[in-house]
């Protein structure tokens, strides 16, 4: 196993001015692992995001293919990784090693997936008005407009992705592919596993020839205030709870220089059962929904948090079908303490309310969670009720019984923004219900058709974003090649000399990319 050092990356270096924290914990027994990590002070945290401003005007000025290369690499590195690196992140997170393999070459795939987006180059944006000195009554300049990466980002490591969403995950990805270095904060729960990626990481930039300081991760807490406020810092991208995310958010807001947050924070993803389906297949729907409620111990954010169907004999009978399968469900190991005792508390605010009833599951207790099933009354959803907007973490779903059609679009009108709803529906449903579609548009960010929202598949057309709070720009999304956006700004040159000119701008067009000229898309030079 390699060597874990337990210190901060910095401008290269390793540095541990602070204190040791705590040590890393094995998931499953909650016995302390054998590796040592280093508080970063607000010093170190200040040299971090200096090391990523110094190395910002190097690394944009990279030609794409270039940056495209760091990112093949970095993915080698993290195909590199083997077994002692699944077995340690197994023993962290106690999520399974097939999770773990899987979560590998989704975050190296996306590396890859990035890299070609910058050799296509349409990240650019390019555009390109040309000239018209004898348009009256005013001539027009000569105008256009490529997109630059905004500066230095803050990335902070989600819980429940140990890979995919944290490291070298995908905000880690979108950033550097827009040009922009990252300073990483290590999630608590996974701070090995956070090192083992982090050198594979360094090893990529070296190899590749990257400016130092491209990318830098600090450990503790207490560390994101400092981080999110420091003038260095451009933008930040975040995936965890609500009340983090709004903070972040705030602090943001509040600098002498805001900046953007593109945090991915809450969701209950609901799920709509349609009566020709349920008729149809109701069995199978419970089924299918009880495997996607316990999948992973339900530790997603696109878990179905909530299921709406009408009330009719059929629905009914589904209801007992899903508490019993529920009820059948093993406990599960959760990602960590911390998580496991919020479940608890998300429970124990359902199990309070008295427009609630709990249908199934075993009682919570001990160091597992067990799932359960809950049904609420739909008045919560039509007068505004905060209980069941708000996500509880787990192996969990509510029940919601409309009385009928018109009911059903109230209490989705009800909703807060959410990443997915998914309508479980036969063809006679699409035509009995055609309101539903735009309804969901206003409130999701992906609406699925007899799936279910726990895959998110990382390509160009993927959306994981939503309206708030399911995030705090509804405008991106944090998988999927368009989640680059989110770090690019746009630059205008006026009347500017064609050697002086981005590749990406000029009449030759060396680059080969396609470009908005006068209104077409071209991929011509230009005269």
């Amino acid at each position: 196993m390699t060597d874990i050092l337990g210190k901060n990356y910095i401008g290269g270096q390793r540095s541990a001015a602070g204190s040791v924290i705590v040590k890393s914990v094995d998931a499953t027994t909650g016995e302390k692992l054998p590796f040592d990590f280093y508080q970063a002070t607000l010093e170190e945290v200040d040299a971090a995001a200096k090391a990523a401003a110094a190395a910002y005007p190097a690394y944009r000025s990279l030609s794409a293919a270039k940056r495209a290369d760091f990112l093949d690499a970095i993915a080698d590195e993290i195909d590199g990784l083997g077994d002692d690196f699944v077995a340690l992140v197994c023993q962290e997170t106690a999520l399974p090693a097939g999770r773990i393999q899987g979560e590998r070459g989704r975050t190296s795939g996306q590396m890859r997936l990035f890299a070609k987006v910058l050799r296509r180059g349409d990240f650019y944006g390019a555009r390109i008005d040309q000239a018209l000195p004898d348009r009256k009554p005013l001539a027009r300049p000569d105008l256009r407009q490529y997109r630059i990466g905004l500066g230095p980002v803050a990335v902070f490591g989600a819980s429940n992705f140990p890979l995919a969403f944290s490291t070298a995950g995908g905000d880690t990805a979108s950033a550097l592919a827009a040009g922009c270095p990252v300073v990483f904060k290590a999630h608590s729960g996974h701070m090995a596993t956070a090192e083992y990626v982090a050198n594979a990481l360094i090893r990529a930039a070296e190899k590749t020839g990257m400016p130092t300081g491209v990318f830098n991760m600090i450990y503790g807490g207490g560390v994101g205030e400092a981080l999110v406020k420091h003038p260095a810092i451009q933008a930040v991208g975040f995936t965890g709870s609500l009340s983090g995310g709004r903070a972040l958010c705030d602090m943001a807001a509040a600098r002498p220089q805001p900046i953007p947050v593109f945090a991915e924070m809450s969701s209950i993803n609901p799920v709509v059962i349609l009566p020709a389906a349920l008729n149809a297949r109701g069995e199978a729907i419970a089924s299918e929904l009880t495997a996607s409620v316990v999948q992973g111990c339900g530790q997603f954010c696109t878990n179905p948090g909530l299921v709406i169907g009408i009330r009719s004999v059929q629905f009914t009978a589904f209801q007992q079908r899903l508490a019993g399968l529920i009820g059948d469900q093993p406990p599960q190991t959760m990602l960590n303490a911390g998580t496991l005792k919020s479940y608890g508390k998300g429970l124990e605010k359902l199990l309070a309310h008295s427009a609630i009833e709990h249908l199934g599951g075993s009682t919570q207790q001990g160091s597992q969670a067990q799932p359960q099933l809950f049904k609420a009354d739909v008045s919560l959803l039509l007068n505004g009720d905060d209980v069941l907007q708000e996500e509880v973490f787990g192996p969990t779903t509510v029940l919601i019984e409309v009385a009928d059609q018109a009911q059903l679009s109230a209490a989705l009108s009800g909703l807060h923004g959410q990443l997915t709803a998914t309508l479980i529906a036969e063809p006679a449903d699409f035509a009995q219900f055609p309101e539903l579609t735009p309804l969901l548009e206003q409130k999701v960010g992906r609406i699925l058709v007899n799936g279910y929202p726990t895959g998110v598949e990382v390509c160009d057309s993927m959306v994981h974003g939503g309206p708030y709070p399911a995030t705090s720009d509804a405008r991106g999304t944090s998988v999927g090649t368009l989640a680059i956006d989110r770090f690019l700004r746009p630059v205008c040159f006026q009347n500017y000399p064609q050697d002086l000119l981005p590749d990406a701008l000029k009449n030759a067009n060396p680059l080969g990319i396609q470009r908005l000229v006068d209104g077409t898309p071209s991929r011509e030079k230009l005269a």
